[in-house]
C-alpha cells in the first residue's frame, strides 16, 4: 500500500494514524501533562514547606533520603519535593516558601533510587539554595 502514482492520501491517511503510536505525541494530544502534573503545565511553582519527611531508598541501595513536604500555592496539591545536594536539607525549614521544579527523571518521573519523587528545590525565601550550599548567601530572614 502506498506505492502507486495517486497513493498520497493513502500515506497521508496512514502517517496520522501511525503517530498515535508514539508515547510524546499521545501525551501531547490529550494533554496529560496538564490533566495529572501537580504543576499544571508550567516548569516551575512555589509553594509552603508542610514537613520535613525522611524516605527509605529503592533496592538495591540503601539509606535515608531527606526530603520536604510542600503544599503548592496555586492549587493546594501537596507534593514531595527533594532539595539537592549535600547538607541542603539543613537550610528549609517548616513554613518557608519554596520553589520547586521537576527532578528531571526519564519520562517525567523519578530520579534514581528516590520513590516516587519527582520535584528538587530550587530556592528558599527567595534566595538560590545552592548559592546558600556554598556560603555565597544568606537565608533571607522572614
Amino acid at each position: 500500500m502506498g506505492n502507486g502514482e495517486f497513493a498520497g492520501r493513502n500515506i497521508k491517511r496512514k502517517r496520522n494514524r501511525e503517530r498515535w503510536l508514539s508515547k510524546k505525541f499521545k501525551r501531547r494530544q490529550l494533554k496529560l501533562k496538564e490533566r495529572f502534573d501537580p504543576l499544571e503545565g508550567s516548569p516551575q511553582a512555589s509553594g509552603i514547606v508542610l514537613e520535613k519527611v525522611v524516605l527509605e531508598q529503592k533496592q538495591p541501595h540503601s539509606g535515608l533520603i531527606k526530603c520536604v513536604k510542600v503544599q503548592l500555592i496555586k492549587n493546594g496539591k501537596v507534593i514531595t519535593a527533594f532539595p539537592p545536594r549535600d547538607k541542603a536539607i539543613t537550610f528549609v525549614d517548616e513554613h518557608d516558601t519554596v520553589v520547586v521544579a521537576g527532578l528531571g527523571g526519564s519520562q517525567r518521573g523519578q530520579m534514581g533510587s528516590i520513590p516516587g519523587v519527582r520535584y528538587k528545590v530550587v530556592s528558599i525565601n527567595g534566595a538560590d539554595l545552592q548559592a546558600m550550599r556554598h556560603g555565597k548567601r544568606e537565608k533571607p530572614k522572614r
